[in-house]
């Protein structure tokens, strides 16, 4: 078992290589099985010191899983919502993502897949386009407005 300052240490050396949120942070205290008392006075410290941030840590995670990983704002909000991040901070966050830049990603994928399908029925590709484009989590209102535009 470690003690109270050895985590802090080894938490403010992960939180200076990595962003991390305080979710992210007390799972790993939890893990090292640090009593709550202790728990709450390193988060505390943690945050004090701008080692943690929930906000900077959304703003983050935004950018990363919409440049990388080609998500929509539905599924990185629910991602967010899983580390316990404030809805708040997460309509904040998302506000980082450009519109055009969003329709145009959206456009992309939806052209991409819509080639790959080789189902000649019409309604079946353009529903199996919508299930793949809500299943990364783009709006569906918004990808049928793009669909009916572009394809």
């Amino acid at each position: 078992m470690i003690t109270q300052t050895e985590a802090l240490q080894k938490l403010m050396a992960l939180c200076s290589q990595r962003e991390k949120c305080t979710h992210d942070v007390r799972e790993k205290l939890l893990q090292w099985k640090i009593d709550s008392e202790a728990q709450e006075h390193i988060i505390t410290t943690l945050i004090n010191e701008k080692f943690v941030d929930d906000a900077r840590y959304a703003t983050a995670a935004v950018k990363d899983k919409f440049r990388f990983n080609k998500w929509g704002k539905v599924k990185i909000s629910w991602f967010l919502k899983t580390k316990n991040i404030d809805h708040v901070i997460i309509d904040e966050a998302l506000q980082v993502i450009p519109d055009s830049e969003y329709r145009k990603t959206l456009s992309e994928l939806m052209k991409q897949k819509h080639n790959q399908i080789k189902d000649t029925d019409n309604y079946r590709k353009k529903a199996k386009v919508m299930r793949f484009i809500t299943s990364r989590g783009f709006e569906y209102n918004l990808a049928m407005e793009e669909y009916q535009d572009n394809l």
